[in-house]
């Protein structure tokens, strides 16, 4: 289990006299729940997200973010030691925060073109593993067998090693993953979003989540511009993530209808840069009825 503790954070656009976004923000998501974050535009719900994952653009002025996993959070042969339990995310690169299980859904993910699904996801797995192997290295112990070893090949020759995962071995996995996600196989042969919908888009990123088995999976706006088809199949590939994986699912999301094929455990209103009101399911549903302004009337005396 693992479980993203953010507490009191502040944050700003990192430009000299940069707008203040978040004001105090409290939150707890554990790995197993799915946590729906609900507000008006403006409010600061995707800058948080981005703020989660690393994002440059956005300095914290306050506060902190902690990620704390229990001992065989990535599996029975991988054991965490004691004093490498619980991460300050602020101090690490996103290349980190991700090799911890730190995963950010993109509301508007990037076309490459001439790099397939196969390879992309592939590199990406692979450099995850990479990247967590050196976060819980014993750096001494290491760097004497470096010493012991000298070079097996020349390094002009580049690395010898084509990765943890050889292609055969993610093939079967991939292939696994999709049928879990009820994805057509012949998705993974295609550019990296190049040409894809809307919603194929969406489900590339569920199924970039699903390779990966983060602990914590941020989702920005991920039902937005989705039919109700479209809908229905991203939905179940989130529901598969947390049901099958165990992932912690954060939700961002203007619109109940997602709510009703994603039940969340916790529903959480972010409004002026801080989390005002958290509550069950049924929190959704009043906003859809009646909309922010019963919430800034509790929250603040005033609509």
């Amino acid at each position: 289990m693992a479980t993203l503790e953010i507490t009191n954070l502040h944050a700003e656009v990192a430009v000299e006299d940069g707008e203040q976004i978040l004001r105090g923000v409290d939150l707890e998501v554990n790995s197993g729940e799915i946590h729906a974050l609900m507000g008006p535009n403006g409010s600061g719900k995707s800058t948080m997200a981005k703020i989660i994952a690393g994002h440059p653009a956005y300095e914290v002025t306050d506060g902190e973010i902690l990620l704390h996993l229990e001992d065989d959070e990535f599996g029975e042969e991988f054991e965490i030691p004691d004093d490498k339990r619980t991460w300050d995310l602020l101090e690490l690169e996103p290349n980190e925060r991700a090799a911890l299980g730190i995963f950010l859904g993109f509301q508007y993910p990037a076309e490459i073109e001439g790099v397939t699904m196969t390879n992309f996801l592939r590199q990406a797995l692979n450099a995850k593993l990479e990247e967590r192997e050196e976060l819980f290295e014993d750096e001494e112990a290491d760097a004497e067998e470096e010493e012991e070893a000298g070079y097996d090949t020349s390094p002009m020759e580049g690395p010898a090693d084509d990765g943890e995962i050889g292609v055969a071995e993610f093939q079967q996995l991939l292939s696994e993953k999709m049928e879990l996600l009820d994805i057509d196989q012949k998705f993974a042969q295609r550019y990296l979003n190049a040409g894809f919908s809307g919603g194929e888009k969406k489900q590339n990123e569920v199924l970039q989540a699903a390779i990966l088995e983060p602990s914590i999976a941020v989702l920005d706006e991920i039902d937005s511009g989705l039919d109700i088809d479209r809908l229905q199949d991203v939905s179940n590939g989130i529901n598969a993530l947390r049901d099958e994986q165990g992932t912690g699912i954060l939700q961002i999301t203007h619109y109940q209808r997602i709510l009703d094929y994603v039940e969340p455990d916790h529903v959480h209103i972010m409004l002026d840069g801080e989390v005002v009101k958290s509550g069950g399911p049924e929190l959704a549903v009043a906003l859809e009825d009646k909309g922010y302004d019963w919430i800034r009337e509790e929250v603040y005396g005033t609509a």
